[in-house]
């Protein structure tokens, strides 16, 4: 039995949504304490819930989304804490935004979450922004002080003291570093405070001990977890400059995280970063085109070994080994070497010189880029290992991610048809693809014409003489041959369902047949019932609506698996990197082995816990195999008319099917029987609004009351087409002709949604009206749907 979980979707207009939902985890009770709580806090303070969320501590697990979010606030709760006196600026302080790079690390290591593809850096700029607005406003309403105010929501969080420790590098001395210690003193109209060493607070509270002990209780948390702060103490010196060795400054520099947690501020020397002392063994792969394209074509390897940014030989490092523990100064650069670190790297850049004598695939290659660690059989963690793209592989992946930069590719004469420019670039991102014999997801937004890019593309390999094979849900047979009738007439197909061929019987096409035949098309719930489809070998196997594959549990999914084919395209208008279970069953099927087996996965998305980092490499890996392009991208929107028509045909359910068969036996009887004149006129028009409500659904028809979905064709095709708008946290409208139909559509797009809607028609009065349209359109709760009648007016 698994837990809900709270988990935060970001919607298009770029406001965060906390929703619970079915998790697959569990979770202990403090967490799910914490859960309820911030839901709650949510639902009664919209405005400020995600500042309130920054000061929550990070011991108590929360579920994934939720935790970035949490870690973002609290940057910026952090950010308040630093600010010297902030109780004399209150309403007046201003947290600096994070800088570029490290935006682009919030970017990169954010997990997968729903409405994930709003995530960029002007949302991030943005909420930066409110969570300033919202701490101006609670502590201009709060009567207390700005570190009363901190210990009501985070009883252990401190604001910074008045003291300061400074390293620099020392030019002028023996000793390459000198450290002092200094402190504030007051803070003048315009923020900035003045320091002066910490020696003169001996003489400033002279004879004030409380106000002495105040101003070090930073200095003693700090000694408390640190013996190089204890020592200063002891002696007293840290009262006065000092100069010291690199080793001394070493040992200061590791214990920065501690003297932060004391409320300590330190100012060092720009180099330092978390980069500076780790090092890292970088692999670039891929310098050269290879002989052969496809996921076994062998690259080229060649290690490159790092002291934190330095890059160094091997003979440096094995001298450098022979030199004591801290910094080193190396090509005018201090770095910080850890001889247990440094040994590891070299053995793990011995591994990979092993590897590169025998050659490594591309599939091996782009799953070395994932988990490298796990790759060079590394287990320690000790260094960090990376992969960089040679210039062919990195001009590869830039066409990839960028199909501007990709060659156009024109449709043949034989298309019929005007693309669009964004659908030109996608027509020639999946030829790219295709020369790379590389399997390509294009998931572009509903209404942007998946449909009409596969058929020119299919349209220009049509010379080869390949069949490809098409598998989609039942109730898209009708759009597609409409769609290859109007885009695509010279293309020869065959719809492999017994509904095209009701009068004849479905026989299926020999192998001479087959082979004249450019696409056969099917679904999904006969690929496992046809062997024929299962032993052929197909040119391309095409999949619409491939959400249906996600689980990878299935006999649907695992018969679609086992198609043997030269190469694959998937159409998915679902963001398909909002889940990574679903992410990994798509390109199982897509270029298998990219992302390594089930199990293989399973521990990348357990380690994705401790390193966030999984994220950013989990995208570099899968980004360049997929186009998504949104409706309101400027690449599209200027190429787009003001509204999108599409048609949208669904096959009648098997009872639907018989009432309708007796619905016109009975129609035609008493029309021979000898019905005109004005009595044959209203019986036709009495027959067409029996039509349209059999259509619509069964019990409809017959004013029974279940309006079960699986008797609807059109209540599944719904489904369809609202699974991807729920998906991206769109909102939907809903019309009909019938005000009985509103409340069971209602009802049953709840199903969908997960959450009530609203419902419009001519019996709502007039004056809750226009509530009920300011409700669907408010950004602040997500409304998802509205079933309005025609007659509401």
């Amino acid at each position: 039995m698994t837990d809900r979980a709270l988990e935060v979707a970001v919607m298009p207009n770029g406001a965060l949504l906390p929703e619970f939902v079915d998790s697959g985890e569990r979770f202990g009770e403090a967490s799910r304490q914490a859960q309820e709580e911030i839901f709650r806090r949510f639902d009664a303070e919209p405005a400020n819930w995600l500042l309130l969320l920054g000061f929550r501590d990070g011991e108590v697990r929360l579920p994934t989304s939720l935790e970035y979010w949490r870690g973002f606030a609290g940057r910026f709760v952090d950010g308040l804490g630093r600010i010297e006196d902030l109780e004399g600026v209150r309403e007046r302080a201003a947290v600096e935004l994070p800088g570029e790079e490290e935006m682009e690390t919030l970017l990169a290591r954010a997990p997968m979450m729903t409405g994930g593809e709003y995530l960029t850096e002007a949302l991030l700029t943005d909420l930066w922004e409110q969570l300033g607005r919202a701490f101006r406003d609670l502590i201009g309403s709060f009567d207390g002080t700005v570190e009363g105010f901190f210990h009501r929501y985070s009883p252990r969080t401190h604001l910074v003291g008045r003291v300061f420790f400074h390293l620099v590098e020392n030019t002028r001395g023996e000793d390459p570093f000198a450290f002092l210690a200094t402190y504030s003193t007051r803070v003048d109209a315009k923020g900035a405070s003045k320091h002066l060493p910490l020696r003169h607070a001996l003489q400033e509270y002279e004879g004030e001990r409380e106000k002495l002990l105040e101003l070090l209780s930073t200095v003693h948390a700090a000694a408390r977890e640190s013996s190089l702060i204890e020592e200063l103490l002891e002696s007293g010196e840290i009262f006065h400059p000092l100069s010291w060795s690199s080793r001394d400054a070493y040992a200061f520099l590791r214990d920065i995280p501690v003297f932060e947690r004391a409320g300590i501020l330190c100012r060092i020397p720009n180099w330092w970063t978390v980069k500076a002392s780790q090092t890292r063994v970088e692999v670039g792969i891929g310098e050269e085109r290879p002989a052969h394209v496809g996921m076994e074509a062998l690259l080229g390897a060649r290690p490159r070994l790092f002291l934190g940014d330095v890059e160094i030989s091997v003979a440096e490092a094995r001298q450098l080994l022979q030199e004591s523990e801290g910094l080193a100064l190396l090509k005018n650069r201090w770095v910080a070497v850890d001889p247990e670190k440094l040994q590891q790297a070299l053995a793990a850049y011995d591994r990979v010189g092993e590897m590169r004598e025998e050659g490594l695939t591309l599939r091996e290659a782009l799953r070395f880029q994932l988990n490298p660690e796990e790759l060079l059989g590394k287990e320690d963690g000790g260094t960090e290992v990376g992969v960089a793209s040679g210039e062919w592989l990195a001009s590869v992946t830039r066409k990839l991610l960028d199909p501007m930069l990709v060659k156009g590719l024109k449709p043949p004469a034989s298309f019929r048809g005007e693309l669009r420019e964004y659908q030109k670039q996608g027509l020639s991102w999946l030829g790219f693809l295709d020369s790379l014999q590389l399997g390509a997801c294009l998931a572009d937004d509903m209404g942007l014409g998946k449909t009409v890019q596969v058929l020119a593309f299919l349209s220009g390999i049509q010379k080869r003489k390949g069949t490809s094979l098409l598998i989609i849900p039942a109730s898209l047979i009708a759009n597609w041959q409409s769609e290859i009738e109007r885009f695509a007439p010279r293309l020869k197909f065959f719809v492999a369902h017994p509904e095209a061929h009701r009068e004849k019987g479905l026989r299926p096409p020999g192998k001479k047949e087959l082979g004249r035949l450019d696409l056969v098309i099917t679904t999904y719930a006969l690929v496992q019932r046809y062997e024929w489809l299962q032993d052929a070998s197909w040119d391309y196997v095409i999949l619409d609506e491939a959400q249906a594959i996600k689980n990878p549990g299935t006999k649907q999914t695992r018969a679609v698996k086992k198609l043997k084919a030269k190469n694959r395209i998937i159409l998915t208008g679902t963001p398909v990197e909002n889940r990574l279970s679903d992410l990994w069953s798509l390109f199982d099927f897509l270029n298998p082995g990219l992302l390594g087996n089930a199990q293989e996965f399973k521990r990348f998305c357990k380690m994705l816990k401790e390193d966030t980092g999984g994220y950013a490499r989990l995208r570099s890996v899968v980004s360049p195999y997929i186009l998504r392009r949104l409706k309101t991208d400027r690449s599209v929107i200027d190429d787009l008319p003001d509204k999108v028509e599409m048609k949208s045909y669904a096959p009648l359910s098997k009872r639907q099917v018989v009432l309708y068969e007796d619905l016109v036996g009975e129609i035609r009887g008493k029309l021979e029987d000898g019905v005109d004149g004005i009595q044959r006129r209203g019986l036709i028009l009495a027959s067409l609004m029996k039509f349209k409500q059999l259509c619509n659904h069964p019990d409809q028809y017959l004013g029974t009351g279940g309006f079960e979905e699986k008797e609807s064709g059109k209540f599944g095709r719904l489904r369809e087409i609202c699974e991807t708008i729920f998906e991206k946290r769109e909102r939907l409208l809903v019309f009909t002709q019938f005000k009985e139909m509103t409340k069971p559509l209602h009802d049953f797009l709840a199903t969908i949604f997960e959450r009530q809607g609203l419902v419009l028609h001519g019996s709502v009065a007039v004056g809750k009206r226009k509530g009920l349209v300011e409700q669907f359109q408010n950004p602040e709760v997500y409304t998802p749907f509205m079933v309005l009648s025609l007659k509401a007016g």
